[in-house]
Parts: C-alpha cells; sequence; structure tokens
C-alpha cells in the first residue's frame, strides 16, 4: 500500500472509521442518543470533505482496481447526503418504539461504506464487494423492529431474494472472467471490443454471463419482474428505513449498473440495451398500474419507486442508444429523487412518530387543519414526485425524455419508450393527488392528536423542501455536476 492508496480510499476508510466511532460511544455511554447522533453527524461532514478534496486531485488505488474520479465524488456526496437525511429523520420514530439509535445509525455508515466502495470500483471483485457490504447491512435494517412481525417478514423475503440475486450476479462475474481473463473493467471492455469487432469468438458462456449479470442488477434495482420483494420489504419495515431503502440503494445498485455497463460492457451495448428497454418499459407500467390499487401509502410509495426505477432506466437506455445526455439524465433524476422521496417518507414518519398510527390513506385526512406545515411539505413531494413544475422531479422527468427522443433519432423504439415515459407520468398523477384531497378535502374519521416533532426531523425536511425547490428553479446548479460526472466514465 503506498500513499496513492490511501489517498483514494481515506474517504471509504473514514467511513468504516465513523461507525465504528458510533459503536464505540454507544458502549461508552450506553443510550446516550445525543452522542451517537454528534459523532454521526459530525463524521459525515469529515467524510464529505474528504470526498470533495480526494475528488479534486483524482486518484487510484491498488494497482487501478478503485478510481476516484468526477462520478465517485458525486455518487460519494449523494450517497453521504442521503445517510445524513436518514439519520435525522430516524431519532423520533425510533426513540418511540424504544428501538436503538446508534446501532441504526452504525448500520446505516457501514451501508453507505458499500455504497462509496461501489462508486469507485474499476475491478468486478470490488464492485461485487461494495455490492454486498451495500446491501447486508440493508437486511439487518428491514427487520430493525424486531418485535413486528411484518417487519421480520418483509426482512426475510428480502434477504433471501436479495441473496439469490448476488449469487446469480457472481455467477455472472465468473463467466464474464472465465471468458475474458480477467475481472479489471477496462480489461473486460477491451476483451468484449475484440468481440464486437470479430477478431474474437463469441461464446455462448458469455452470452450466459451477461445474462445473469442483467438478472443480478434487475433484482437489486427492482426492476419488473424481479421486484416482488420490494412492497412487503417497503411496508413491513420502520418508516425512515423505508425511506432509505427507496432511495439508498436504489441508487447505489443504479452506480453498479453505471460501472458494469457503462464501462465493462460498453462494447455489447447493441446486444443487451434490447433488454433495458424491455425492462424500462415493464418496470414503469406495472409500478403505476399497481400503484394505483393501493390504500396505503407506503405499500403506494413502493410501487411509485418501482415505477421511478423504469424512468431511469430509460435514461440509461438512451446513454447505451449513443446519447451521453441519458447518464446525465439518470444521475440528475437519481438525486432528484433522493430528496423529494426521502421528504414524502419523512412526512410518513413524522405522522407515525405515535405508535398505533398507520400509512393508510385514512391517516392524511384532514392532515392540513391537524398539521399544515406537513400537509403543504408532502403537496410539494408528491408534485415533484409527480413531476409538475417547476419542481426538481420535473426536470428529473424532462432530462431524461429529452435523452430518449434524442435517442430516437437513431433508434425509433427510443421514440416509443419516451411516448410511454409521458404516459406513466400522466398516470402516476392519479395516485399521488389522491394523497393530496385526502389532506385537504377529507375529515378525519376520529379526532388525532398531535404529536411534537423534533428540531432534526424539522431540518431534514427543510434541506429535502430546499433542494426539491432549488433544483426545480435552477436545475443548472445540478446539472453542471452531472455532466461532468457523466464524462468521467468515457
Amino acid at each position: 500500500m503506498n500513499a496513492s492508496d490511501i489517498t483514494a480510499m481515506s474517504p471509504f476508510v473514514a467511513a468504516i472509521l465513523v461507525a465504528a466511532g458510533v459503536i464505540l460511544v454507544d458502549l461508552a455511554w450506553p443510550g446516550r442518543r445525543t452522542a451517537a447522533l454528534l459523532v454521526t453527524f459530525a463524521g459525515l461532514a469529515i467524510v464529505a470533505a474528504l470526498t470533495v478534496a480526494v475528488g479534486q486531485a483524482g486518484t487510484t488505488a491498488f494497482n487501478g482496481s478503485y478510481r476516484v474520479d468526477s462520478l465517485t465524488t458525486f455518487l460519494d456526496l449523494l450517497f453521504i447526503s442521503i445517510s445524513a437525511l436518514t439519520a435525522a429523520f430516524a431519532p423520533d420514530y425510533l426513540g418511540e418504539r424504544k428501538l436503538p439509535v446508534a446501532e441504526f445509525n452504525a448500520v446505516l455508515l457501514f451501508a453507505m461504506s458499500g455504497a462509496m466502495l461501489i462508486a469507485g470500483s474499476a475491478d468486478l471483485i470490488v464492485l461485487f464487494l461494495g455490492l454486498e457490504l451495500m446491501v447486508l447491512p440493508g437486511y439487518l435494517l428491514a427487520g430493525f423492529h424486531k418485535t413486528d412481525g411484518f417487519s421480520t417478514e418483509g426482512a426475510i423475503k428480502y434477504f433471501l431474494l436479495g441473496s439469490f440475486s448476488s449469487a446469480i450476479f457472481l455467477f455472472g462475474i465468473a463467466f464474464v472472467f472465465g471468458m475474458t481473463g480477467s475481472t479489471r473493467i477496462d480489461a473486460v471492455s477491451s476483451n468484449l471490443a475484440q468481440v464486437v469487432a470479430g477478431t474474437a469468438p463469441f461464446s455462448p458462456a458469455l452470452g450466459l454471463g451477461l445474462a445473469f449479470l442483467m438478472t443480478g442488477v434487475a433484482f437489486k434495482i427492482a426492476a419488473v419482474p424481479f421486484h416482488y420483494w420490494t412492497p412487503d420489504a417497503y411496508q413491513g419495515s420502520p418508516t425512515p428505513v423505508t425511506g432509505y431503502l427507496s432511495v439508498g440503494p436504489k441508487v447505489g445498485a443504479f452506480a453498479v449498473i453505471i460501472r458494469l455497463f457503462a464501462g465493462a460492457l460498453l462494447p455489447m451495448a447493441a446486444q443487451w440495451n434490447i433488454m433495458i428497454m424491455v425492462l424500462a418499459a415493464l418496470t414503469m407500467t406495472l409500478g403505476n398500474l399497481v400503484a394505483l390499487t393501493q390504500d396505503n401509502v407506503k405499500r403506494m410509495l413502493a410501487y411509485s419507486s418501482i415505477a421511478h426505477t423504469g424512468y431511469m432506466l430509460v435514461g440509461f437506455a438512451a446513454f447505451a442508444a449513443g446519447q451521453i445526455q441519458g447518464l446525465e439524465g439518470l444521475l440528475y433524476y437519481g438525486a432528484a429523487y433522493a430528496f423529494m422521496n426521502l421528504g414524502a417518507f419523512a412526512v410518513i414518519a413524522a405522522l407515525q412518530r405515535r405508535t398505533g398510527v398507520s400509512s393508510n390513506l385514512a391517516t392524511f385526512a384532514g392532515l392540513v387543519k391537524r398539521e399544515p406545515a406537513l400537509a403543504w411539505l408532502m403537496t410539494l413531494f408528491l408534485l415533484s414526485l409527480t413531476g409538475i413544475p417547476p419542481t426538481a422531479g420535473f426536470f428529473g422527468k424532462f432530462y431524461v425524455i429529452l435523452a430518449a427522443v434524442q435517442a430516437g433519432q437513431t433508434n425509433q423504439w427510443m421514440n416509443v419508450l419516451a411516448v410511454l415515459t409521458v404516459l406513466n407520468a400522466a398516470a402516476a398523477a392519479f395516485y399521488y393527488l389522491r394523497v393530496v384531497v385526502y389532506m385537504f378535502m377529507r375529515d378525519p374519521d376520529a379526532e388525532v392528536s398531535v404529536a411534537a416533532h423534533g428540531r432534526l426531523v424539522w431540518t431534514g425536511l427543510t434541506v429535502t423542501t430546499v433542494m426539491t425547490i432549488v433544483l426545480g428553479f435552477f436545475p443548472g446548479l445540478l446539472l453542471d455536476m452531472v455532466s461532468t460526472a457523466a464524462k468521467a466514465i468515457g
């Protein structure tokens, strides 16, 4: 290990040390929630500062197996933001249910470190290790409320299907390694370029490896028809965990897709992009259709997250068809979706601070009279998820659809995908606005007491609100960053 290795890996190592520090603080002062939170947020600030500093230098580690570029920096900062917001929204909810905040934060930070490892992976083995380090803590978080049967059921389903998908993904890596002789992303890309050029033979085993890799990542992003674990895992998990699962692992899985398909497998884009397009169409359509029938808001947002996966896949399909704007749209959408979706789940968690409060639509009836601030904030997040201008969600959809239309000049099926995206976005307005109708136009069935919300919750809601509005009015602030990040993949 040399100085370059230490420099490149310092944000990742710092994230691990912060997680360990939270555990040690909890051992020294058991149950002291304030101490654990101080270590968490101070540690995240240090990790963010290291990420920016190392990102400006740009370096590699371990003979190029891990690299820091503008894409790594962008994704790492997004993962840090997601973790910080989740840590802010969780204490009130967890404290009311006597669940340990320090353990929650430590597990969350370990998951974040896995996502950071994915972001800089330049080797398929490192990519797989990062993926597992990200998803294994996710299984623990899904079952964090051990005395809740729904939480345990969702965690078991998530674990079983997640384990199967990891095994399938690993099989894919093994086949690709066997056929190309390397796990380095650049070496795999060079070998596949020879296959496409006809100077090297195409083996059926290589095709099988590509199929395994596609199936594995489809499970991780909950693309149809590999989405069955999502609704139960989301509905059963503690609400702050659901918010995290809906954005953290999803953005991390798309980081896997970017590093794997836009890096190692890009020479064969014409072959695998057909499946990406099919997955995108099925995912956003089925996700929206099933969300229309849901009366539980958490479950509705679970199916909604499946639909948003489809929208992001549209951007990646446009990139594979030759439009760098597709990757820019995907990265922009991922950031915008993280803030607006976390905000929506934070409102649900705030309403559920009192035990026994469900996430059914009836809970939101007359919310504007009881807690007008939460009602208006929830409306903002739902409008952004719908794609109403001028919100961050609108520009996320706009950039993805625009990239698809541009790609349609060379691939007519991308035009079909663009039209389908517009139709799905319009259909989604029904179930999002139905919640708004309940909040403003329905009376509650019974008198509901109002719970006080902590400063961390209001701070987190302020951040998500500001980002949802600012990225809507000034999309160029983020677009410049995602443009630079997207160019790094080339």
